[in-house]
């Protein structure tokens, strides 16, 4: 594809939009021509800006430096900043109107124009212009991403500085600044509160300058869900914010039918400590009590920080507060080193009786006497399932802990109120997609139950079968017998209790007297309990323009919308973060590309160059 445009030397010459190639030198580049159409006499244009704007990119993309002669109310001259060369625009505003027309051309060139990279029309407000429309769809554009695509697209090397300096501009015109989200948090809470009753959203600041400290919220559509459908089971953990405020992102989620994760409390908080850990347990506790009679007896899991299970204990201390088993494990690896140990712990995990589990530490024993202080520092009734006091429903790790690191990733560099509308989004998106999905379902399970009933009807029929009385049977194998009893829902080998549905021996049980093995697995675990998770609907929020002005002194959740708040004192320091944004396992760092100091390109130094000093 070609393009006839005036060029350089005052005739008409054909360009090509070939991609220039790296490894050329800069004299032997052809110039990337990008105008779609040129100027002409009597063009107008809406006001001064957008003429300047307009001629600053056709500089760019026919490769001539632009020197502005004249820019009032009234008019705008601008010529090509080589001396001699010809090329002349005058641009007068019109009489009556706001409009701007061009009344004077000189269309042709007689300089050779920009021989090489560097561009002085290619400044930060040019970088955040072009770049505009692509960060709307991807905030994670990366400054050496646009530095690289705007040297493909227009032939023009910017700094790595000018391209993150026009992403910061480019994101504050699309989202706002930061110090805007933290200004708007109490009308953003009072919004949420208004299009979702029965929600909680409350912000806290602190100090006589009111910065920021807490933002807890939870949908009601997340409140019914959990109280009416989920297991009685949460997990809770953080992520730390990289954004140009620092700040934790704390989360308590708990797990649908069919094992898929399920939000219930979301908060931001200045810095992790004790105290705000503290602060969102009473949180938490406080929208279960009101919601809830007969608070039903929760697990919870989490790595067991000290602040947390300080907060546990103090709000819920009738909860069963288990360890996070990737938390557990890896540091029984990496503190015996041992594949075999480490394969024999596993076994100890899954066993489901006290005598499995003391034969495999018997054998780990037998390898490293170490491992006995170990168990002192984890002891296991705090992960292992045969002493575990809770039910864990077969959930041994944080599946929230990569949710929130997905969530840091992808809402670090946006405005507080932005986050949360990222995150809202997200939930709206799932609510609808399961509802839908609930929907189609016809069986009494959902199918991630329904696959373990199955498979333990086909080990039912390996088994003999005495029945003692009306509830309770003998199951007999070559190995063991264990006792079923239907009426407790109950099995000596403890899967049934451990797991919430009908293990081999319960079904074996269950057939050999009529019964449909499916109708005896927890409530939690139906169709009819999945559609009820997500029955309620999370409401959209009004965009920001039409939200209460500030100084109007509505009050409610824990600050009055005419309360200045301010950003938190805990900025992000200069220079390079040292610790990564996410901690999901296997997660690698991109290999850093190299930018020559001197012609900006990538892939070499500035010792390497090539381009003539």
């Amino acid at each position: 594809m070609t393009q006839l445009l005036p060029c350089f030397g005052g005739h008409m010459a054909t360009h090509s939009l070939a991609l220039t190639n790296a490894s050329q030198t800069v004299a032997e580049q052809p110039l990337i021509i990008r105008q779609e159409q040129p100027l002409v006499i009597g063009q107008e244009f809406p006001d001064v800006e957008t003429c300047r704007r307009t001629l600053k990119d056709i500089a760019i993309a026919m490769h001539f430096d632009l020197r502005i002669v004249k820019s009032d109310r009234s008019r705008f001259i601008a010529k090509c900043s080589k001396e001699g060369c010809p090329w002349r625009v005058h641009v007068a505003k019109c009489p009556g109107v706001s409009t701007f027309t061009i009344r004077t051309l000189h269309g042709d060139h007689t300089c050779e124009g920009v021989r090489n990279l560097h561009h002085q029309q290619a400044s930060v407000g040019w970088v955040a212009r072009s770049v505009e429309a692509r960060i709307r769809d991807n905030p994670q554009y990366k400054p050496r991403e646009i530095l690289q695509d705007i040297r493909d697209q227009h032939g023009v090397a910017v700094s790595y500085m000018q391209a993150w300096r026009g992403k910061e501009r480019s994101m504050a015109a699309l989202h706002g600044t930061f110090e805007e989200g933290y200004r708007l948090l109490p009308a953003y809470c009072e919004q949420i509160r208004k299009t979702n009753p029965g929600s909680i959203a409350s912000v806290v600041a602190t100090g006589q300058e009111n910065c920021f400290q807490r933002l807890f919220i939870s949908y009601r559509a997340s409140i019914y869900g959990f109280i009416n459908a989920c297991r009685p089971l949460l997990e809770l953990d953080r992520a730390h914010l990289k954004g140009k405020f620092l700040g934790s992102l704390l989360c308590a989620a708990a797990v649908d039918a069919d094992d898929a994760l399920f939000p219930l409390a979301i908060a931001i908080v200045d810095t992790e400590s004790d105290e705000n850990w503290m602060w969102f347990m009473s949180e938490l506790r406080k929208l279960l009590g009101v919601n809830t009679d007969n608070m039903p007896r929760l697990t919870i899991l989490s790595e067991r920080q000290r602040g947390i299970v300080e907060a546990v204990e103090t709000h819920f201390p009738t909860a069963s507060h288990g360890f996070c088993l990737r938390y557990v494990s890896e540091n029984f690896r990496d503190t015996f080193k041992n594949t075999k140990l480490v394969n024999i712990f596993w076994n100890a995990v899954y066993a489901l009786t006290a005598a499995e589990f003391e034969s495999k530490i018997s054998e780990m024993i037998e390898i490293s006497q170490d491992v006995i202080p170990w168990f002192q520092h984890f002891p296991p009734h705090l992960w292992a399932v045969a002493y575990f006091e809770g039910v864990r429903y077969g959930h041994f790790t944080l599946g929230v802990t990569e949710l929130l690191y997905n969530w840091a990733l992808e809402c670090h560099e946006l405005p507080i109120v932005q986050m949360m509308e990222h995150i809202r989004q997200q939930m709206v998106s799932w609510f609808n997609d399961r509802q839908d999905t609930g929907m189609r379902y016809t069986s009494i399970l959902v199918p991630s139950a329904e696959k373990r009933i199955m498979e333990a009807i086909a080990d039912a029929h390996c088994y003999q079968v005495l029945r003692a009385n009306e509830v309770e049977f003998e199951i007999v194998s070559t190995e063991r017998t264990n006792i079923v009893d239907i009426r407790s829902r109950e099995c000596s080998c403890r899967r049934w209790q451990l797991y919430g549905l009908p293990c081999a021996h319960a079904a074996a049980a269950l057939i050999s007297c009529g019964h449909n093995a499916h109708m005896f697995a927890e409530p939690c675990f139906t169709v009819q309990s999945y559609r009820m998770t997500y029955s309620q609907t999370i409401n959209p929020i009004p965009d920001k323009s039409e939200w209460r002005e500030l100084g109007e002194g509505a009050e409610g959740g824990g600050a009055r919308v005419d309360i200045m708040i301010r950003p938190p004192k805990t900025r992000r320091p200069p220079g390079r973060p040292k610790k990564k944004v996410l901690r999901v396992e296997n997660f690698k760092r991109p290999k850093r590309v190299v930018q020559c100091g001197r012609c900006h390109m990538l892939g070499h130094s500035q010792k390497k160059c090539t381009m003539p000093i």
